[in-house]
């Protein structure tokens, strides 16, 4: 029962709906069944599936709101939990940034839900794993991995007529591969709505070269290099940026994008020129969903933050919105409260984004380099900097010194300081983008980026 379908949530939704006395309510449904597995030292350690169903209602009263939850769906249990969220509405404090629930919407009809994601059963999470750990075993390497899959749903519905609904699947993999002294590691990551795109051999065996080849680095003096970032190094990175999007951070002067003594950078050239950013849910290698399930919850909906309105569903659309065009900036997400005080269109932060890239691959990019470092991913990443989005953090599992266009030897791992907005002005070429994290990110080669120390961490 925890995967309901578009008529069943409806049902449960109106039900809910016709118990309440509040002024307005909303209700949020949200239900997934997953299952993982996980090995490590080429040995699978745990394994599990889980289910879940949820329902959240917000009731209110003027500009004040309580919100309870339940996952018991007889009559006498929800009024049960609507009297409760009417109680607990009715001793908050006004909220001043409250904003009117929205009536009915139009969503798209985005392409989140694979049936072969949603068939994956244990047997065949055991073969994924297998798989990679069959050929850590003849490469005398030592694999820890990580395998979830989930199939989940999230339906939402209101007082003034409301309602949209959203089943979407996923899988995600992870794979760390050490060599048996301790001295070399690679990584390999991917996420997926649709499983026959995962390959856990071909990921496994490019983690297994990386952690043979990087066996035993060398220290090289720290300073600005060259990099050649793969898409997981850099997908964080650019994420954090788009994370501090928001226009009401910038108008207030808390963010990157806002100025001295007042206004933003809306419109203004941030970035270079090859620079475009947007977010689309309609790509159908990163399916997005189709409104803003509520807040910053992550999962379905707004997985960058600033969902904001001061309910627990927000119900806007989600569409196609260019953030960054040839470097300039072209749009903020709002609250619908700062919208609304502002008059603009709300509109919400992107559930994934875009970087248009070229059609070059990382070794393409390797053989264009005189000189420079590969970097597989970064880690710790820590802000050092709000309003110039400074970051702090470490290169980790195969770092790699490049000379004439081919990797010549290991190095060890370094300490950065950089920003996502001087690294994304110091482009010199861009690849093919690639899926990570949920997003489209091209590999990049970039100039002057910062090593500050070194670290012997593997």
């Amino acid at each position: 029962m925890s995967i309901l379908s578009r008529e069943e949530s409806k049902k449960l939704i109106d039900r809910v709906l016709s118990f309440s006395k509040a002024d307005e309510i909303s209700v949020s449904l949200n239900g997934d069944k997953s299952g993982n597995i996980r090995y490590a030292r080429n040995s699978v350690s745990t394994s599990g599936q889980s289910a879940n169903l949820s329902l959240a209602v917000t009731s209110v009263f003027g500009k004040r709101s309580g919100t309870t939850t339940i996952n018991v769906f007889d009559d006498q249990s929800l009024e049960k939990t609507i009297r409760r969220s009417e109680e607990v509405a009715r001793l908050a404090p006004e909220n001043p940034e409250y904003v009117p629930l929205l009536g009915p919407q139009n969503y798209l009809e985005t392409q989140t839900f694979v049936e072969a994601t949603a068939a994956i059963d244990p047997a065949y999470r055991a073969k994924l794993a297998l798989d990679s750990i069959d050929i850590c075993k003849k490469n005398s390497v030592s694999a820890a991995g990580f395998l979830e899959n989930s199939t989940g749903f999230s339906a939402i519905g209101n007082s003034k007529g409301l309602y949209g609904y959203n089943k979407a699947t996923s899988i995600d993999f992870s794979v760390t591969v050490r060599t048996f002294d301790g001295t070399g590691s690679g990584y390999a990551v991917r996420d997926y709505n649709d499983v026959s795109k995962l390959n856990s051999g071909s990921l496994t065996q490019v983690a297994v070269q990386k952690a043979l080849a990087s066996s035993k680095g060398q220290a090289l003096e720290p300073g600005k290099y060259t990099v050649i970032l793969e898409p997981t190094a850099s997908e964080e990175l650019i994420r954090n940026m788009m994370s501090n999007m928001d226009a009401r951070s910038a108008e207030e002067g808390r963010s990157f994008l806002g100025k001295k003594g007042g206004g933003t950078r809306l419109g203004e050239k941030l970035l270079d020129e090859r620079i475009t950013i947007y977010s689309d849910p309609m790509n159908t290698d990163i399916p997005g969903t189709p409104f803003v399930a509520g807040g910053s919850r992550p999962g379905y909906g707004d997985l960058l933050g600033g969902g904001g309105g001061g309910s627990s569903t927000d119900g806007r659309p989600q569409e196609k919105v260019v953030w960054v065009d040839k470097g300039v900036v072209k749009n903020m997400f709002y609250s619908r409260y700062w919208a609304d005080k502002k008059g603009v269109k709300a509109i919400p932060a992107p559930s994934g984004i875009i970087i248009e890239g070229g059609n070059e691959s990382i070794a393409d990019l390797i053989k264009s380099t005189r000189n420079g470092i590969l970097v597989t991913r970064f880690w710790y990443i820590r802000d050092v900097d709000r309003q110039t989005l400074l970051y702090t953090g470490l290169t980790r599992d195969g770092t790699f010194y490049i000379e004439n266009g081919q990797i010549k030897f290991p190095i060890k791992n370094f300490r950065f300081n950089e920003s996502p907005i001087v690294m994304l002005n110091n482009i010199e070429a861009m690849g093919k983008p690639m899926r990570a994290n949920g997003s489209l990110i091209p590999p990049m080669k970039i100039r002057d980026f910062t090593f500050t120390s070194l670290s012997d961490a593997v």
